[in-house]
């Protein structure tokens, strides 16, 4: 438990498992992919990138998280489905495969997208939308907001796991 002031580490945050595992992620978008480890702390530390269609072979380890960004726009990936690729061993003794691909965006997302590659930030309340996209637009994404909310929605889970064995 922290004490008095000092702050909790963040629960998706990578374990001190010193068990090594093979992956490779496969960049099946047609995006530039921006892999990023979450250390032992809950931060972000980018590798490099990988170009569309390619692979990028990774030494990692269980327990250890990672997401996968757009390299030009940071927004978030899918990896095997998912927002975390949390490596595990493969069956077959094999590399663990990463597919990394684009999420299904809404149609309100992917026009926030495109205006935000056509339009210069400072232009945003030029346009003649609706004052909520306007917000919207200048809420660019951000991988420590993510995580954030991924720690919240892990700790609500624990939390509701822990009152069902109270009662």
């Amino acid at each position: 438990m922290p004490q008095e002031g000092e702050q909790a580490l963040p629960l998706v945050r990578s374990l001190n498992s010193r068990i090594p595992i093979k992956a490779v992620f496969c960049n099946h978008s047609p995006r530039v992919v921006r892999p990023l480890w979450i250390d032992f702390s809950g931060q972000p530390k980018a590798y490099c990138d990988i170009q569309p269609g390619r692979g990028l072979p990774m030494n990692t380890f269980i327990g250890h998280p990672w997401m996968f960004r757009d390299a030009e726009t940071d927004e978030p990936l899918k990896v095997n489905c998912k927002e975390l690729f949390l490596p595990k061993p493969a069956e077959d003794g094999n590399a663990t495969v990463a597919n990394i691909t684009l999420p299904v965006y809404s149609l309100k997302d992917r026009a926030l997208q495109v205006i935000r590659r056509l339009v210069h930030p400072e232009d945003y309340r030029r346009l003649e939308i609706a004052r909520c996209l306007h917000e919207e637009l200048e809420d660019q994404p951000s991988v420590l907001k993510d995580l954030r909310r991924m720690n919240q929605r892990v700790e609500q889970h624990l939390l509701e796991r822990i009152q069902g064995q109270e009662e």
